[in-house]
């Protein structure tokens, strides 16, 4: 008998390795249509007037887009635009701030020893296990106590500490921040303060970036704790205020143009934030690589 041969392909890989590369490939490819198909449904129906909305071809494309986007623009005197800026404030000014709580916590946890380090990163990581829906109704009694309900502190507040972000940027300092460049600085005379904000800050700004990213998404996209603790919608986000306009559209179908156009201009500041960012990403890794 003799024994099976694997043919190489010019690379030098084995042609049955090659071939099995395409189970995943599908896979990956099955992945992105599941994603990508609704993306692309709203795309299209957001250029449908209400005549076409349920009379053509899911993916065939409109001639409405534009009365969609100025009635949109006209609905309660540009109230969507009031949502849009509500999203951009609490999203913006809440990633940026967890970002910030992230970087401190997690450099305090990753490159000093302390007693009860261990013990605090224990209940960081079960925080993480929390679902935000358990600590929604907490909250807003917490901050109904105090007067803080339906405010934009209430919204703010609830974002700053993102367990998962002081998990990552621990991960992140220890491994990116030497303890060796610390003592040189502190030879040096630099103090902990500078050797934070001069020497680690900038060592971790890739993974920093990536909390802003990830606490900015979850914000933008975040439905129940807007739903919980606010009560006047011109300090709705744009998830809350596009719910109560298809709510209304359950009694007027002719909303529903307009809830469809809102949801594809809500995607757009994703879609640009995390090309802006991308791009720092590749030059702060590339940079990193070219100090090292």
């Amino acid at each position: 008998m003799t024994p099976l041969t694997l043919t190489a392909d010019v690379t030098g890989k084995p042609a049955r390795a090659r071939r099995t590369a395409w189970v995943p490939t599908l896979v990956l490819i099955l992945g992105a249509l599941y994603c990508l198909v609704p993306v692309a449904w709203v795309v299209f129906a957001a250029t449908k007037d209400r005549s076409e909305l349920f009379s053509t071809f899911t993916f065939a494309p409109g001639t409405g887009f534009l009365d969609n986007l100025k009635d949109l623009t006209d609905y309660r005197d540009g109230i969507y635009w009031t949502w849009m800026a509500n999203s951009a404030f609490y999203a913006g000014a809440g990633a940026l701030l967890s970002a910030g709580v992230s970087a401190a916590g997690g450099y305090a946890l990753g490159r000093y020893s302390f007693r009860g380090r261990e013990f605090i990163f224990k209940m960081i990581l079960a925080g993480v296990l929390v679902p935000s829906i358990v600590l929604a109704v907490p909250q807003y009694l917490l901050l109904s106590k105090i007067g803080m309900a339906d405010s934009y502190w209430s919204m703010l507040l609830p974002s700053i500490l993102s367990p998962y972000g002081v998990y990552l940027v621990r991960i992140y300092a220890a491994a990116s921040v030497p303890a060796e460049l610390m003592e040189a600085a502190r030879m040096d005379g630099a103090s902990e303060w500078r050797i934070f904000s001069r020497i680690a800050v900038p060592m971790m700004m890739p993974g920093l970036i990536t909390v802003f990213l990830f606490q900015f998404v979850a914000i933008w996209n975040n439905f129940l704790l807007p739903y919980v603790m606010l009560a006047d919608d011109t300090k709705f986000p744009i998830t809350l205020g596009l719910y109560t306009l298809l709510q209304q559209g359950a009694s007027q179908p002719a909303l529903y143009t307009l809830v469809i156009t809102g949801c594809l201009l809500a995607i757009v500041p994703l879609v640009a934030l995390f090309l802006v960012i991308q791009r720092f990403w590749s030059l702060d890794l590339l940079s990193g690589s070219v100090k090292a």
